[in-house]
C-alpha cells in the first residue's frame, strides 16, 4: 500500500527545522526592535491602561500592546502582522527555557522569531479572499506562527511540532466584526492567537497530541474558513525577508496613497480636488471621510491623505482625536476609487496613484516593502520617535538598540526580559 502523504503541517515541520543563516538572524533583529517600539509606543494608549490592571506578566501585556497603534510589520500577500503575535511568544519561551536551566541566548531568540515568521506567512498567504473577508488572517494564521515560534526555542521534535500546530489550527479564530465598534479586540486577536499557541507548544513537549492535516483534511481549516485555499510555492530561503515595515501610524491600506501623496508636496496645497486611486480591499477597510476616532482615522483614506495636503509626513499626534477637527476641510477635498491595474497587482504590490489638477502620481509600492526599504537608521529613528511619544526616557530607545541590534548571538536574552518589564509597567 502506497503511503500517506505527508500533511501540509508535516511538511512545514521538516521546512522549519532547517538551520537559521546569520544573514536571516541579523534581519530578525531589525523585525524584534520594530516590535519593542511598537510596544513602548502603545503605553499611553487605553489597552495599555487595561493590560497593567489586568495582567502581572510583562509579556502577556507586551502582546496585547503590540498591534495598538497600527505601526507593525506586515505580509502583503497573507494581509497579516507577525510582529505583534511571534515575538512576545518567542520572549516568553526563552523565559520558559531559561527557568529550565536550558538556553536563553539571542540566538534562540531569533531562530524562534525567523521559524514563526515562516510559519504564520506560510499558512497565511494560503487563506484566499473569501477567508480575508470575514476572518483576521493575524488571528486565524498567528497561532500557527507562535506555535512554530516556541517549538523552536523548545527544541521540539519535528511531530511535536505538528501536535503545536495541528492544535493551534484547531482553535484558530478572530471575526472582522470588531471593526464595526469601537472595541479593543483586535488587539485581543494577536494576544492570544500567539499566548495560547505558546500553552500548545509547552503541551506537545509533554506529550500532548493534534491533528496533522488540520488545513488541508475533511472538517478542517480550508474547509471551514476558505473557498479556494492558494497554493504557496516552497522557497528555498526565509519569508521573513519579505515582510515589510510600515513608517506612518496608518493601517498598511493606507500607505501607497500616503506615499504618492508626498511625491505631489507642495502640488496638494490649495483647495483643489485630490482623487485616490486604488486597489479594492483599501477601499473596504479604509474608506472612511468622517473619522471620529483615532481607530478610524488610521483606517480612513481620506484623513491620510489630507495629512500630508496640510503638512507633510503623518505623525501619531495627527491621528488622535484631538486633531480631527484641523483636518476637516483637507479630508473634504479628497475623493476615492478602485484603480484596475493596481487591484489586479494586488496583494503581491500595494499601490496607489494621486491627480491633483494636471498632477498625477503613483506609488506602486509603499515604503518600506522589500522593493521599498527602510533603513536600520530609518528603524532607529521610528523607535526613538515611540519611545518618546510613549514617555519613555530618551536612553531606553539607545539601550534597546544596543541589546537587539548590537549584541552578540550568544549574549544572553535576559535584559530584554527586564525591557519589556520597564515598558509595559
Amino acid at each position: 500500500m502506497e503511503a500517506a502523504r505527508p500533511s501540509l503541517t508535516e511538511d512545514l515541520a521538516v521546512r522549519l527545522a532547517r538551520p537559521v543563516p546569520v544573514a536571516t538572524r541579523a534581519a530578525a533583529r531589525l523585525h524584534l526592535l520594530d516590535w519593542l517600539g511598537c510596544v513602548a509606543g502603545a503605553r499611553r494608549e487605553p489597552v495599555a491602561a487595561v493590560a497593567r490592571a489586568a495582567e502581572p506578566d510583562p509579556f502577556t501585556r507586551a502582546a496585547l500592546m503590540g498591534n495598538v497603534l497600527e505601526m507593525d510589520d506586515v505580509d502583503r500577500q497573507g494581509r497579516l502582522h507577525p510582529g505583534p503575535v511571534l515575538w512576545p511568544v518567542a520572549l516568553s519561551a526563552v523565559r520558559d527555557e531559561a527557568g529550565r536551566g536550558g538556553a536563553a541566548r539571542m540566538a534562540d531568540l531569533l531562530d524562534g522569531g525567523v521559524r514563526g515568521y515562516e510559519a504564520m506567512i506560510s499558512i497565511g498567504r494560503m487563506f484566499d479572499d473569501h477567508h480575508y473577508a470575514l476572518w483576521h488572517p493575524t488571528a486565524t494564521a498567528g497561532g500557527f506562527g507562535a506555535a512554530a515560534a516556541a517549538a523552536s526555542v523548545f527544541g521540539l521534535t519535528p511531530a511535536e511540532t505538528v501536535a503545536a500546530l495541528g492544535n493551534a489550527g484547531s482553535v484558530a479564530g478572530g471575526l472582522w466584526r470588531m471593526r464595526h465598534e469601537p472595541v479593543m479586540t483586535k488587539a485581543l486577536h494577536a494576544a492570544h492567537a500567539g499566548l495560547s499557541a505558546l500553552w500548545f507548544a509547552r503541551l506537545a513537549r509533554q506529550g500532548f497530541t493534534g491533528p496533522a492535516r488540520i488545513l488541508e483534511g475533511e472538517q478542517g481549516v480550508f474547509a471551514a474558513m476558505t473557498r479556494a485555499p492558494r497554493a504557496v510555492a516552497d522557497s528555498a530561503g526565509w519569508r521573513l525577508h519579505e515582510i515589510s515595515f510600515k513608517p506612518y501610524p496608518a493601517c498598511r491600506h493606507a500607505h501607497p496613497a500616503i506615499d504618492a501623496a508626498l511625491q505631489l508636496g507642495a502640488a496638494l496645497g490649495g483647495d483643489a480636488p485630490i482623487r485616490v486611486e486604488t486597489y479594492g480591499d483599501a477601499l473596504r477597510f479604509c474608506d472612511k471621510p468622517h473619522p471620529v476616532s483615532a481607530i478610524e482615522a488610521k483606517f480612513s483614506l481620506q484623513h491620510a491623505v489630507a495629512v500630508v495636503a496640510a503638512k507633510g509626513v503623518p505623525q501619531l499626534a495627527d491621528f488622535e482625536p484631538a486633531a480631527l477637527a484641523d483636518f476637516a476641510t483637507a479630508r473634504a477635498r479628497v475623493s476615492v476609487g478602485i484603480a484596475a491595474d493596481l487591484d489586479a497587482a494586488y496583494p503581491a504590490h500595494f499601490g496607489a496613484r494621486i491627480f491633483v489638477g494636471e498632477w498625477v502620481a503613483l506609488a506602486a509600492d509603499a515604503l518600506g516593502d522589500p522593493e521599498c526599504p527602510v533603513s536600520r537608521a530609518d528603524l532607529v529613528a521610528k523607535l526613538t520617535a515611540l519611545v518618546a511619544w510613549g514617555g519613555l526616557p530618551a536612553g531606553e530607545a539607545e539601550r534597546a538598540v544596543a541589546l537587539v541590534l548590537d549584541s552578540d548571538d550568544d549574549a544572553p536574552a535576559a535584559p530584554l526580559f527586564d525591557l519589556v518589564t520597564r515598558w509595559t509597567a
